[in-house]
């Protein structure tokens, strides 16, 4: 399974962004899949995952302005951020796993957002 994301790239404070990330491959089922976040200097974060069910689960951090959402027919999942601060600038990861219960979880190379203020 191969991840790609797009949509990063460098916002004015206050802006919005959509980030897309779909997966591609031969013969894979998706359960989860999410967004994580990796800060300069600070450790990677889950921002928000979503289940083939369309259920998602935001960090605490991540609940007012962050929007998690997907299509499992296009195998893709999207993040829409809004009123982007400085502090949300950071790489931001794509992540599925695959059903079953030996999942594995699959990567992207991560999008940069720069938010400038």
């Amino acid at each position: 399974v191969q991840l790609v994301e797009s949509g990063g790239g460098l916002v004015q404070s206050g802006g919005s962004l959509r980030l897309t990330c779909t997966a591609s491959g031969s013969d894979f089922s998706l359960n989860v899949m999410g967004w994580y976040r990796q800060a300069p200097g600070k450790e990677r974060e889950m921002v928000a995952t979503i289940t083939r069910a369309l259920t998602p689960k935001y960090a605490d951090s991540a609940l007012d302005r962050f929007t998690i959402s997907r299509i499992n027919a296009k195998n893709t999942v999207y993040l829409r951020v809004d009123n982007l601060q400085p502090e949300d600038t950071a790489v931001y990861y794509c992540m599925a796993q695959t059903v079953g219960p030996s999942g594995v979880t699959y990567w992207g190379q991560g999008t940069q957002v720069t938010v400038s203020s």
